[in-house]
């Protein structure tokens, strides 16, 4: 009897450790930092959590700009099983918004204090109808010229403040028989350095017409014209082995001394510096061409979906809030070279590239020049979007004359 009683008692507290082991608090997290500098830094949001009785499960979707990880979710969305956050941007969480599976995060928003610390300008992508439904990680800046400086003194260069300035260097770095342009075929990186060409052609009002409102005159200007004419010439300078090479990979030719220069944003940084480089000596961060009064900014943020079970959307809320934390704002910013999105965070433990960001997207909010990025999906919806990225790349990878360019960009434009 004693023997039954003492297995009977096994049997119950082994199904109750099961069933405590089942519902503890997990979050299910949907990204696509998977680059070394990435890496590390969800390396330490899985950390925080983990801290806080959190366990994480990593949903990891390589592939540079997240169509990889658009198509992933979709799948989980439509199968009913959304994972607990993903990473999705700009027009997209209101895309997400009205098929009506995002979670209202507002009591960590309250909680948080995130009215206070976020600048309006985030808040409003974070909102679906007034209510949180994302929470910001960071604020990457779009429209950077990494510059190896050994390549340049070999070559006899100097870095490039506009593009008869990148011509000169990029001539005397492809006669010193180095790449002069690193970059990687794939059409999100086509339409990096196309945006930042059409920003360091026309200036940020010229770009605000062109590529956020699509306004059709604008599109077929004699200025988008020179702005396709402008890219034609800088596809001369990027070697032959470019189709479908990763951001990273392009990134490590310039850190190799390999290549001489790349367009890319800010995440870039997060490259050299997981390499030990140090910048001002092994590598230079300056604004792309002729764009060094104007600021091209891509969000990252964590989009909640409506999950069932109430352990788990506490969890919710807890991401959200260990999201926002300084901690984790200085060490995520740190680790993938973008800075934090909170209002006065400190200063001193980020590096002059860093800093040079941060002032920069102070000047040019006052300034009316702080812009969403098109190629980054912060400024039009996704369907657009496409469109004019197939156009950028069909040009990249063709004889398309620049004025058939601006046509089909317009027309593209059109795409509902």
């Amino acid at each position: 009897m004693k023997l039954k009683t003492s297995v009977k008692a096994v049997l119950a507290l082994a199904t109750l450790m099961g069933a405590a082991a089942q519902a503890a608090p997990q979050v299910e997290v949907l990204h696509y930092w998977t680059s070394g500098g990435e890496a590390k830094s969800v390396a330490e949001l899985k950390k925080i959590m983990e801290s806080k009785g959190v366990a994480w499960k990593d949903f990891a979707v390589a592939g540079g700009a997240g169509e990889n990880a658009a198509t992933a979710l979709k799948a989980r969305v439509m199968a009913g099983s959304p994972p607990t956050a993903a990473q999705i941007k700009g027009p997209s969480i209101q895309e997400w918004g009205q098929e009506g599976v995002l979670a209202n995060i507002d009591q960590a928003a309250t909680e948080g204090k995130w009215e206070s610390t976020l600048p309006p300008v985030v808040t409003n992508v974070m909102k679906y109808k007034g209510h949180y439904v994302a929470v910001p990680v960071n604020v990457h800046r779009v429209n950077w010229l990494w510059v190896n400086p050994a390549v340049l003194a070999k070559a006899g260069a100097k870095a490039p403040t506009n593009f008869a300035e990148f011509f000169d260097a990029a001539d005397k770095i492809k006669k010193a028989g180095l790449v002069a342009l690193a970059h990687g075929g794939q059409p999100w990186q086509d339409a990096t350095l196309f945006e930042s060409v059409v920003l360091g052609t026309g200036g940020a009002d010229f770009y605000k017409k062109a590529l956020v409102q699509l306004d059709q005159a604008t599109l077929t200007s004699p200025t988008m014209i020179k702005s396709f004419e402008t890219l034609a010439r800088i596809k001369t300078y990027i070697d032959k082995d470019a189709a479908g090479r990763d951001w990273n990979l392009a990134t490590a030719m310039v850190i190799n001394g390999k290549a001489g220069m790349q367009f890319m944003g800010d995440w870039a940084k997060g490259e050299f510096t997981a390499a030990g480089k140090v910048p001002g000596k092994d590598f230079l961060c300056v604004a792309a061409p002729g764009t060094d009064k104007a600021y091209t900014f891509n969000i990252d943020s964590l989009a909640m979906f409506k999950v069932k079970n109430p352990e788990q959307q506490k969890a919710q809320l807890v991401l959200a809030n260990a999201v926002m934390s300084p901690g984790f704002q200085e060490v995520f910013n740190l680790n993938k070279g973008s800075i934090p999105v909170r209002a006065g965070a400190a200063r001193d433990k980020f590096d002059s590239c860093a800093q040079k960001s941060m002032d920069d997207m102070a000047a040019t909010s006052k300034a009316g020049a702080l812009l969403p990025s098109m190629a980054h999906g912060m400024a039009i919806n996704t369907a657009k979007a496409g469109a004019i990225q197939d156009v950028i790349a069909r040009f990249m990878n063709s004889n398309m004359t620049p004025q058939a360019a601006a046509q089909a960009l317009a027309k593209a434009a059109k795409t509902s």
